[in-house]
């Protein structure tokens, strides 16, 4: 059974075959930024992912390697790509639950906000 999710008008609908990979929580300034607070996402093989209404979705180059999407009607932030490989990461907050996974670490943690501590007891890179 795929997992499922949608961005918050519903213009944009995912379907990710299999099981989800342990996600990971980004602190970085861009995530942050983009998504008002930290990014949670699991990584899909792109052969995994099919994406109901792509046409809604824009994207955004935000570096030399890397473009975010979001959809183009309410804004939700959805998709991180890397330019050079066959996967793209999808948030967790868009996925219907139940997910059947759990997060697995902290990226970027150096560039976290200063209003919140991370007090979870998973591993924290800097980077």
């Amino acid at each position: 059974m795929p997992h499922r999710g949608s961005c918050l008008c519903g213009a944009v609908r995912l379907e990710i075959d299999g099981e989800l990979h342990a996600p990971d929580a980004c602190h970085c300034s861009q995530c942050r930024r983009m998504t008002g607070h930290y990014w949670a996402s699991t990584d899909v093989p792109d052969a995994q992912l099919r994406i109901s209404g792509a046409e809604h979705v824009r994207w955004y180059q935000s570096s030399a390697k890397v473009k975010r999407g979001f959809c183009a009607n309410c804004g939700s932030v959805l998709f991180w790509k890397p330019l050079q490989r066959d996967t793209t990461a999808v948030s967790m907050g868009a996925l219907e639950t139940p997910t059947d996974t759990q997060l697995a670490r902290h990226i970027f943690v150096a560039d976290k906000g200063d209003y919140y501590r991370i007090d979870d007891g998973l591993p924290q890179n800097p980077q």
